[in-house]
């Protein structure tokens, strides 16, 4: 019962972040460019619950942004399941008890959730690269995401553990001889 909970409060959280990218982040960008605050959310549900969790709630959150967007569905989809995936194997490999690991973390999903990205929609679309400005905007959108990481650390990291103690709990079994 627990996990469906969370699961629903994670969909909420989703539809939140949602709003916020679609309103309020219009009116606080940095040269022009929002957060990808979709990138933070998947990236904390794969360390904190798992490579599947992760991987899952990446795919469905991508395929409803498709969905919502109106752009190509599943390029989101795919790509965010291999953010969510991602972070699972990190939290394998780094502590999630430094912020300094996060941001870096944070750091290489958004930088490569936007590469592929925009890569993809020009092999689809058949336009131009225009290399400059898409390392400025992603650069820009990396730092902003890392910025919004160090502000709200303390939710992530509170929220991270009791997710993680729900989706992974105590998995120690004793064995008496």
């Amino acid at each position: 019962m627990k996990k469906v909970l969370t699961i629903v409060i994670l969909f909420v959280t989703f539809l939140i972040i949602y709003i916020l990218q679609a309103n309020f982040f219009n009116w606080f960008t940095i040269a022009g460019i929002k957060p990808n605050l979709f990138i933070v959310l998947v990236l904390c549900i794969g360390l904190f619950a798992g490579q599947t969790v992760g991987t899952i709630t990446g795919m469905v959150f991508g395929l409803l942004l498709d969905a919502f967007i109106g752009t190509r569905i599943g390029i989101s989809g795919i790509l965010l399941g291999i953010v969510g995936f991602s972070g699972g194997y990190l939290d394998k490999n780094f502590s999630k008890d430094s912020k300094l690991t996060i941001i870096l973390m944070c750091l290489g999903a958004t930088i490569f959730f936007e590469f592929m990205s925009y890569f993809l929609l020009v092999l689809i679309y058949q336009t131009e690269v225009e290399l400059i400005n898409l390392i400025r905007i992603v650069l820009i959108e990396a730092i902003y995401n890392s910025i919004l990481i160090i502000i709200f650390y303390p939710v992530i990291q509170k929220a991270g553990y009791s997710m993680e103690q729900i989706f992974k709990g105590s998995n120690i079994l004793t064995r008496y001889f």
